[in-house]
């Protein structure tokens, strides 16, 4: 499931996308953009930042860093006026929501 993205600045989103390729979930080493965590961004014409992600689990042992780490990361970038993440488990993530690069990386394919 890729991710939705809504933007007037592609350029940006790509922005975004590149920090997130940067935050990793410690137990498994492959980004949370790969991972398929990542659900939605979206940037208003404002440049204000919202990204909804999930975790790979309810119980994972980042669900207070890892978000707080993906916000920090965002907001710290130029062009951005503001980030919020928002943490979800709708619907939940299963492996099939991994790029191929993470499921080559993984062994899984």
């Amino acid at each position: 499931m890729p991710a939705i993205i809504t933007t007037q600045d592609p350029a940006l989103a790509q922005k975004v996308i590149d920090m997130l390729k940067t935050c990793y979930d410690p137990e498994i080493p492959v980004d949370v953009w790969e991972l398929g965590l990542i659900y939605e961004i979206d940037i208003d014409k404002e440049n204000n930042l919202k990204v909804k992600m999930t975790l790979t689990s309810p119980s994972c042992p980042v669900a207070e860093s890892l978000p707080l780490e993906v916000e920090e990361k965002i907001r710290g970038l130029e062009g951005i006026k503001s980030a919020k993440v928002e943490l979800t488990f709708e619907p939940p993530w299963t492996k099939e929501m991994m790029s191929e690069v993470a499921q080559v990386e993984l062994g899984f394919m």
